[in-house]
């Protein structure tokens, strides 16, 4: 039974990072009046359930929302990170979206904010602590933040069996293990996995120690060429690179050979094809640690784990009967289907740009503050699903560089994105004059036709 009644502009399904970057964007530019809502108690969406030592795997200088900065913009001086811009961890970013909440939205006097509550559908949602159910008259739109929201080990249950004598905890679990294991057993092929087996040696642990279960192997970018602001020089001369491997590639196979060869994407296994691609970030350093661990299981998924086997796809192992699992295997990112991120009376939160979450919700919420028609809004605003194998690499360029052209010649759309912190280019024009610039941009005018010509030919 419905309680109450409110009326808005704007319902938000979802205060996690794009939620909250979508509605910085829409009422900095905007008079609106928005209702958010979300399922948690706080916001930062998964956030909140993250692992304790997850650090962001781009920039903390372009995450968050427009209006608050993250962090103070410094560059490492050492650690694995060194060179580059500084990550965030979760206790930090969780720290942040409230701070965000308090000081910029709901200060604002433009949103009001429902923490604790399910939507269920038709502008209607319920508290999980009172049962009151609240109705919600829209003039505009409801948002939903939600489509893509990640599955993680926190709230996942493992997706293999393990018998009552074996031990197996959730990746955030590690910091509370209060005794050695015989061996510490990472399930899974991603990122989680990649920062459970980073956070093991880094805290001492031999890598002898440590079995890596991966189902698959994947290509990683290289950080170094994932920054912005002052090092955006290194951002431009990574594109460049892109386009010029691409102008000269035979063949998808040719074409990820010269991504390794010019430091564009790793792998940690030289010997192995990778046959994902998710889009983590990883630096030298990092990838040198990975590299120590040298007990790496290729077997396929795994199916059930007892105190003496291992049951995979490929076979049975022998496992230690004092080993500790660390579950890492949940899906991770979401790789639903695009669907127009504009629609009547909806709006469907995705990416435009390949991953950069907060900045693709900022812009469909500043592009939605102009005012423009349906179908310019979706023109301007194509949808860029999330990628999971190498060739959405391919895919994904096309789509953003599309956009990118499109935005190029909207001149709100330029000014917008000179000014928004989120975006990683941000400040290119104040650099064009270093010597590095001039020549990335060079050649990247001189690639990008015969590049994107050849990776449209790639794809089916």
């Amino acid at each position: 039974m419905v309680t109450h009644t409110l009326d808005t502009d704007y319902l938000v399904i979802g205060a996690g990072a794009a939620g909250m970057a979508f509605t910085d964007a829409l009422i900095a530019d905007y008079g609106a009046d928005v209702v958010m809502v979300d399922r948690r108690h706080a916001p930062g969406g998964h956030w909140n359930d993250a692992y304790p030592f997850v650090r962001l795997h781009q920039p903390s200088a372009y995450y968050g929302v427009n209006s608050l900065p993250l962090g103070a913009d410094t560059i490492d001086r050492d650690g694995p990170n060194a060179g580059m811009y500084e990550q965030a961890g979760a206790a930090e970013i969780c720290g942040y979206y409230d701070r965000v909440m308090r000081m910029s939205l709901l200060a604002s006097g433009a949103v009001r904010y429902f923490p604790m509550c399910d939507y269920v559908g038709e502008g209607r949602f319920v508290s999980r602590l009172s049962g009151a159910s609240v109705a919600v008259r829209v003039r505009k739109a409801v948002v939903d933040a939600t489509y893509l929201e990640p599955a993680v080990p926190a709230t996942s249950a493992p997706p293999f069996a393990v018998a009552p004598d074996a031990r197996c905890i959730p990746v955030g679990a590690l910091p509370r293990v209060d005794e050695p294991a015989g061996r510490y057993v990472v399930v899974g092929a991603g990122k989680t996995a990649i920062d459970a087996c980073l956070w093991l040696l880094q805290t001492g642990v031999d890598p002898d120690a440590i079995r890596w279960i991966k189902p698959r192997e994947a290509w990683l970018r290289n950080r170094f060429f994932a920054q912005g602001g002052e090092l955006v020089g290194d951002l431009i001369e990574g594109i460049a690179r892109q386009l010029e491997s691409a102008a000269h590639a035979m063949s998808p196979h040719d074409l990820f050979a010269r991504f390794e060869a010019s430091a564009q994407l790793f792998r940690v296994d030289e010997h192995v094809t990778p046959t994902m691609y998710k889009a983590p970030t990883m630096s030298t350093a990092e990838l040198g640690m990975l590299r120590r661990i040298r007990d790496v299981v290729r077997l396929g998924h795994v199916r059930w784990i007892d105190r003496h086997e291992i049951h995979l796809d490929g076979g049975v192992i022998a496992a230690d009967p004092g080993a500790l699992y660390v579950h890492c295997a949940a899906p991770g990112l979401n790789p639903a289907p695009a669907v127009p991120i504009f629609a009547d009376g909806r709006i469907t939160l995705q990416p435009i740009r390949s991953g950069l979450i907060p900045f693709n919700a900022a812009m469909a919420g500043f592009v939605e503050s102009t005012g423009r028609r349906l179908e310019e809004k979706n023109r301007l605003c194509p949808p860029n699903r999330l990628p999971d194998v190498p060739l959405d690499w391919v895919r994904g360029l096309l789509v953003e560089m599309d956009a990118d052209r499109k935005w190029s010649k909207e001149p709100d759309i330029a000014q917008w994105l000179e000014r928004s912190r989120l975006n990683t280019s941000r400040g290119l024009r104040r650099h064009a004059g270093r010597p590095q610039v001039q020549d990335a941009m060079a050649r990247f005018l001189a690639n990008v036709r015969p590049g994107l010509a050849t990776l449209r030919a790639m794809l089916p």
